[in-house]
């Protein structure tokens, strides 16, 4: 698990010592994603700096890498799980090597392969591959996005960067359109970020930048689905096996490896396998001091079943704030998910004892485990509906009062799904963003992201079109997202036994009425986790991850909600006016806005760190004496 930054300019010519040293000044940006070590390459065309977190062969994995006699050199952040296997065949075609790293496999693959390689590997990764001979530079991103992957291709001259914060110069502007998307899906959806000219690699995807060329972009993994009809007995054993298998190469390691522990099924099935490999494997949890709003209790009695060592951590609303500003520097972007805070603490706490965590991100993509995805089910008394009934029934449904009695029914019942599902989290429709927005563009409505995954998708079942949605937006941009800035931000390797190849090649193939079933979520694993997870876990309605910012909105973080609001000098993009009404509204009970009205705070608190400088994080005041140095001396390189 490790870090990297980098910068390709093509312009032939020695760099500065001036440069160089401000280019590896600036790698300590990221320092908190590899405490351990740190490397550096220059030439003529270009510079590469990393940060590791020492996981796999400690004592062999410096980065950068060269390989064959120094033609080649790369930066890789991740973990190659099936590193073992791909050795061995290896060396079976003649290869040899000089280490134990799975860093030196993803080169000797490279050599024998190039590009092809990287549909070899099992794991979470994102490399760059330099070839000196040739001038060519390759980069590729895991399967479904694990590991972040920034980039900006501008004035001849490509960055690339592990978090963007190791991008962005003190000129960079708010993408207007990425904000517009954001207040729907509480998250900058790929391949966007709020700053106009980074971007994001997306997940299953490599890029080839050749000497003098544009960057081309290929897709080498698509993550479909192919349900087939199969005996539910041999479903179970399918699963089971290959879940046992993924958590088994996923614990491989040279250092501690524990796992987060919550009050759901997904966490539970990680550890009560992972158990099985190491049963002195410590288990950690989270919950707020907010009485109904922990898990913990729950996460006690599981990890009681299973006889495993917890560690457990409960967060008050004033350490919730008081850490919000350096969460959101972490994030890199805004995100409006209010899980991301409790997920900081847990990886704090599990830092203190681990180096590697397992979790259970995932789980619900894959194995149907949202209740939304029961909608279809309880909808279908409206698919027999004539299409001027439903036509006439919408138009009555949006003008009911919000909060009446069947009026959301109505509106879902008689609204074709590309057009209401964009995810498993929506904020604000597009009508309440024309109000709320200054810049406006209403030829990008949030369906505009979507519409090709349904066209994709178009045979799919409903279940199976939301899944596939999720997968290709939700899941990247906020559950993955989350999950490494938030572990990364403590120096923890997170790994996730869900998202593995392997897994997906067996859940792509379930068929809807396996997995929303029996008037559940998730049904054929809950099946096939039976006896292995204690049944009060099994039979538990599913909760999510609970954080009262509905209560905390109309008590205790008020006063910090519009001060923040009324100070944030973002009028020119956000009508302040109608989130104080939003607030306002929260508070006199008219309704639930807690959650649009904290996606603005977010914005708002991230505008304070990346546009205003308003804290002085020791982090951010080398930002701008690095980067103002880079940036100069690219234009003398």
């Amino acid at each position: 698990m490790c870090g990297f930054i980098g910068i390709l300019h093509n312009r032939g010519q020695s760099v500065t010592e001036e440069y160089t040293q401000a280019f590896e000044q600036s790698n300590h940006l990221i320092k908190h994603r590899g405490p351990d070590d740190e490397g550096y390459y220059h030439d003529d065309h270009i510079s590469l700096g990393f940060r590791r977190l020492s996981i796999i062969d400690i004592e062999s994995g410096h980065q950068p890498f060269h390989f064959e006699n120094e033609r080649y050199w790369m930066v890789f952040n991740g973990e190659i799980y099936n590193y073992v296997e791909l050795r061995e065949q290896l060396i079976e075609k003649g290869y040899t090597f000089q280490t134990e790293s799975d860093t030196e496999v993803i080169a000797v693959l490279f050599q024998d392969q190039k590009e092809g390689a990287f549909k070899q590997l099992r794991g979470m990764f994102s490399i760059i591959i330099w070839d000196k001979q040739e001038k060519d530079l390759y980069g590729a991103r895991d399967p479904f996005g694990i590991k972040p992957f920034f980039y900006s291709d501008s004035n001849d001259v490509l960055r690339f960067a592990s978090e963007k914060k190791s991008l962005v110069s003190p000129n960079d502007d708010v993408s207007t359109l990425a904000l517009q998307h954001y207040l729907s899906y509480q998250y900058v959806p790929e391949p966007l970020t709020m700053t106009s000219d980074v971007h994001k690699v997306e997940p299953g995807h490599y890029f080839i930048k050749k000497s003098g060329g544009s960057l081309q972009m290929e897709r080498y993994f698509h993550a479909t689905f192919n349900p087939v009809i199969t005996e539910e007995k041999r479903q179970m054993k399918q699963i089971q096996d290959v879940l046992f298998d993924s958590v088994g190469i996923h614990m491989r390691s040279d250092v501690p490896v524990g796992s987060f522990l919550s009050g759901g099924i997904d966490s539970s099935l990680i550890v009560s396998i992972a158990k099985q490999y190491n049963p002195n494997i410590k288990t950690f949890s989270v919950g707020f001091e907010q009485e109904g709003y922990s898990e913990v209790d729950v996460a006690k009695e599981t990890a009681n079943a299973l006889n495993v060592e917890n560690h457990d951590y409960l967060i008050s609303a004033e350490e919730y704030v008081d850490k919000l500003p350096k969460i959101m520097w972490h994030m890199d972007d805004p995100l409006a998910d209010p899980s991301c805070v409790p997920l900081y603490f847990v990886a704090r706490e599990a830092r203190k004892q681990v180096t590697v965590v397992l979790s259970g991100e995932g789980a619900d993509e894959l194995f149907g485990g949202y209740n939304i995805y029961r909608e279809p089910e309880s909808l279908k008394a409206f698919n027999s509906m004539p299409a001027v009934l439903k036509k006439a029934l919408n138009q009555v449904a949006r003008v009911l009062p919000e909060g009446m009695r069947g009026k959301s029914l109505l509106e879902r019942g008689t609204t074709p799904l590309k057009e209401r599902f964009i995810g498993n989290a929506k904020m604000f429709e597009e009508a309440e963003k024309e109000r709320l927005l200054t810049q406006y563009a209403k030829e990008y409505p949030y369906q505009s992201l979507t519409k090709r995954l349904y066209q994709t998708a178009d045979e799919y079942h409903p279940t199976h079109q939301m899944q596939y949605v999720d997968i290709h937006t939700w899941m990247r941009g906020d559950i993955l997202l989350k999950a490494d800035k938030m572990t990364m931000a403590n120096s923890l390797e997170l790994r996730v036994p869900f998202l593995d190849k392997e897994v997906f090649n067996v859940a792509r193939q379930l068929t809807v009425d396996s997995t929303i079933a029996d008037g559940t979520t998730k049904s054929i694993l809950r099946k096939a986790a039976r006896g292995i997870v204690p049944d009060h876990v099994l039979d538990r309605k599913k909760l999510g991850f609970p954080v009262p910012i509905r209560h905390w909105l109309r008590n205790e973080l008020y006063d910090w909600a519009k001060k923040l609001i009324n100070n944030s000098p973002t009028d020119h993009l956000i009508s302040k006016a109608v989130v104080l009404e939003l607030l306002e509204a929260h508070v006199q009970q008219k309704g639930d806005y807690s959650r649009k009205i904290w996606t603005v705070l977010m914005f708002m608190l991230w505008h304070q760190i990346y546009m205003e400088d308003v804290y002085s994080f020791e982090e951010l005041q080398k930002v701008d004496e690095t980067k103002s140095k880079v940036y100069e001396q690219m234009s003398l390189v």
